[in-house]
Parts: structure tokens; sequence; C-alpha cells
């Protein structure tokens, strides 16, 4: 009998029409265009801008597209893993609403929070479903609205975020295509360097939370750079080590759209050239769990089946990975 892997079988994307260019970031706090260009790659990025819309509603217009695409029905779900840091509640979980939304009648979920890293601990969470043989259809889904946590007076984090949404329906393939392997890593003593100050069980909401700014992202950037490029090129790296792939073998790299400099470093580390890697920061900064399946969407035309690509992610906790698939159609 063949094994099972877990394979991508359809992607869709969804960002928000707003766009927030560095010139009007100008007008907003001290920065230019030049700056921000230079240290991060970041041209513009995407805001949800609709009164009470959430992180779900970007996910009903990425899977509802990915459903019609593949030519089947929510009802044939069985599970949706909602990888976010901007779930619409603390409770219930963003999936469930998102479930509710779509009509996926038949399905059960949860969040998963790993910051950055997310989609690819959802993607390889969600492989464990389809392996066991106990789960037909799982729906991976990445998105935030990083707007909703983000102080646009503080030029450290405001140039950085922006709001959008991927998923990817994993479905079993007999083929020797799919998911072949999976390194994750996490290290909690990051914590102190890229955070939420308050609005948890540690520091609930209140009049002096709120006046001190605290419910915002904070980070500590020069910290989080120096791990992020060590991280993310490293466990790249072991990933292709240990499936003895060369340079030649990795079609893609799908690199967190974190910064230019650790994409540039992680495709450098690996040896890949600059033609094999996804890039679309620019245009979308990093919205955080959304940027890895956003570049598989945009990029959906060009992959090929058997193609050999690398993911590859850093966030905050500290969380870092790899993920090596063989794409399936």
């Amino acid at each position: 009998m063949n094994k099972i892997h877990a394979a991508i079988t359809a992607v869709q994307g969804y960002v928000p029409e707003y766009v927030l260019s560095n010139q009007e970031l100008e007008t907003i706090v001290d920065t230019t265009d030049e700056w921000i260009t230079s240290r991060t790659g970041i041209k513009e990025r995407r805001i949800l801008k609709e009164e009470g819309a959430g992180t779900s509603d970007m996910a009903v217009h990425a899977v509802n597209g990915l459903l019609k695409k593949r030519g089947i029905t929510a009802e044939e779900i069985d599970l949706i893993i909602f990888c976010t840091t901007t779930p619409d509640h603390p409770f219930p979980a963003t999936a469930n609403i998102l479930a509710n939304k779509i009509g996926a009648v038949n399905a059960w979920g949860f969040d998963l929070q790993a910051a950055c890293s997310g989609f690819i601990f959802g993607l390889t969470t969600g492989s464990q479903f389809i392996e066991s043989g106990k789960h037909q259809k799982v729906l991976v889904v990445g998105g935030d609205k990083m707007s909703s946590i983000i102080d646009y007076t503080d030029r450290a984090t405001c140039i950085i975020f922006g709001d959008g949404c991927g998923a990817v329906l994993l479905e079993p393939n007999t083929e020797g295509n799919g998911i072949m392997d999976a390194v994750l890593k996490t290290d909690g003593a990051g914590e102190q360097f890229l955070h939420q100050k308050a609005g948890g069980s540690v520091k609930p909401a209140s009049h002096e939370t709120v006046d001190k700014r605290e419910h915002f992202v904070y980070q500590e950037g020069k910290t989080v750079f120096k791990f992020a490029v060590t991280n993310m090129a490293d466990v790249a790296a072991e990933i292709m080590e240990r499936n003895n792939l060369t340079s030649d073998d990795v079609k893609w790299l799908v690199p967190h759209q974190a910064n230019k400099r650790i994409i540039d470093a992680t495709a450098a580390r690996m040896g890949v050239g600059s033609e094999k890697v996804m890039i679309n920061i620019e245009r979308y900064g990093n919205t955080t769990n959304g940027t890895i399946p956003l570049c598989l969407w945009e990029w959906e035309s060009q992959l090929k089946k058997g193609d050999n690509i690398v993911l590859a992610a850093f966030g905050g906790g500290f969380t870092w990975g790899s993920v090596y698939l063989k794409w399936a159609y």
C-alpha cells in the first residue's frame, strides 16, 4: 500500500482593497519611503477598512474562492485549522466563526497561534489528520488583520505589517507528492522581544493599559532581526540536509515575508538564486500568518506537479520552522 501524504490540492488568497503606501506613512509618522524600502523592502501594505470586519471576513473571501476553484462544497470539509494572531475574539475560535459563515456544517476546528510561523505549524498539524486516514479534506487558513493591533504612532512597527489571508486545502495523495517533512522549533525566551503587553490573563484590559498603548505589537527590532536571520536560514538548510536536497533540487523557496534582508539571507544559506524565491513583501508587507499562503496563491500558475518547495518562517515567541513539500498538481 502506498504511503499517504497530505497534499495541497487548492490555494486561494485575499487582500483588502485599501493600499497604505510608504508615502502615506510619511504623513503619519516620522519616516521616509527610502528608509522603509532600504531596511525592509516594503513599498505598500493592504489595510482592512470596513467597519466591523475582522480576520474571519477576509478568510471567507479566500475560502469561498478556494472551494469554487476545487469544485467542492463547504459541507465536504472535515476540519478547519485557522492560524492567526488576530482572532475575531478571544473566544470562540475564529475557525468556528468561519465554519458558520461558509456553511461548513460537518467540520470541527480550532485556532492555532504561533505568530508568524503559525501557517507552517498549522500545515504540519493538518497533515497529521490526513496521514492518519481519519480526514479527507482539511482546510488550513492563515490570516491576520494586523492593523487591529498596530500602533500607527510607532514607526518601528507600523511600517512593517499589513492585512491579508490565504487558505489551502489538504487532501490524501498516494503518488508521492505532498508534505514530505517538517522541522518546527520554539523558544519562549524570545517572548520579551516581540509580544503584546496587555489584553491577556497576566495583564487584562484596563483604562491604564489602554492609556499606555499596551494593546499593540511591541518589537525590539534589532534582536528579532538577528534571531530571525540566523534561525530561519538554519532551519531551511536543515530540512534540505535531512532530505538530501541540493539547491538544484529546490524549485521554489517560499519564505515568510517579514523583511527582504531576512529572505535574502535564507536564500543565500540554501544556495538558492533569487529567481527561485517567492517575494511579494513590497506590495503586502508582513501579513503574519497570511504571507506564505498568499505567495503560493500568487505563484500557483507557475507551480508544476512534483516541484520541490521549501517553506520557511520565523515568528514571535520565538517560533520558527521549515516545511518540505512536493507540489501535487
